[in-house]
């Protein structure tokens, strides 16, 4: 069985991640799911940015902890992506509505509005000045649009293990996913996870500790690995059963699966 493709902060190798241009490129080049990270901004809203700061995806120097969403609203989180864009003259004219700050709102109703299922991915990042506030959120937002329940399209993801016993206790229904960084975790990590979590990591240490994985499978836990970008990565993900891949070129991997 093939595994489920996933498309990485959407079609992020062509366009600006976290964008909604890059989410929609993404759907409708046939992704299986759709990954985000989530931060709250100084007013409460989560919005779906990768680093804390805005230096490398808008260009200011602003944090997203300490902005308002109005704030956000004013940047180009697309420009950085394809800086000579603008000296092209046979280049489509730009939707800035596509390439403006993201919320988790405004995503989660593009996944529930599509004609197909669409899963989603949620990574909270931390650490973050708003703690626990953040898993809170996000579970408030998945009760918001009824993906609670058990077989929901919603996956919680964090490096946090105190961030996913957050989400077990407010939503225990919700598919969690422990994002390991390091195979030294492994022996910690297998004593405390829950029977049902998921184990995700990172490509390039699968590569390294192909054994890993068979450990973590042989504890009874599925696979969800990141970032799965090139042929020989995802064979190697293929042989050893992993459930579901995360890429920045989500029709390149569904291409090579023959899907």
């Amino acid at each position: 069985m093939r595994p489920q493709v996933l498309a990485h902060r959407g079609a992020s190798f062509e366009h600006a991640e976290h964008t909604l241009g890059a989410y929609i490129a993404a759907l409708d080049e046939g992704a299986e799911g759709l990954e985000c990270d989530v931060r709250l901004t100084a007013d409460g809203h989560l919005v779906c940015v990768h680093d804390r700061d805005l230096r490398r995806t808008a260009s200011n120097r602003g944090v997203v902890s300490t902005m308002d969403l109005a704030d956000l609203a004013e940047l180009d989180f697309a420009a950085w992506k394809h800086p000579w864009a603008e000296l092209d003259d046979e280049r489509p004219l730009r939707d800035e509505t596509l390439d403006s700050v993201l919320t988790l709102r405004k995503l989660c109703e593009v996944v529930a509005d599509y004609d197909r299922r669409v899963d989603l991915a949620i990574e909270t990042k931390h650490p973050t000045r708003y703690g626990g506030l953040v898993e809170r959120r996000v579970v408030d937002m998945l009760t918001d649009f009824g993906w609670t329940a058990p077989g929901g399209p919603a996956r919680v993801m964090s490096f946090s293990y105190t961030a996913l016993q957050r989400v077990e206790r407010l939503a225990p229904h919700v598919r969690k996913v422990m994002l390991i960084e390091h195979a030294r975790a492994w022996p910690m990590l297998r004593r405390v996870v829950g029977e049902d979590w998921i184990l995700g990591p990172g490509i390039a240490m699968l590569r390294e500790h192909p054994k890993l994985a068979e450990r973590i499978t042989a504890a009874g836990h599925d696979l969800h690995v990141w970032t799965v970008n090139k042929p020989a990565d995802l064979e190697l993900c293929r042989s050893l059963g992993v459930k579901a891949v995360i890429s920045d070129r989500p029709a390149y991997i569904l291409d090579l699966l023959g899907a």
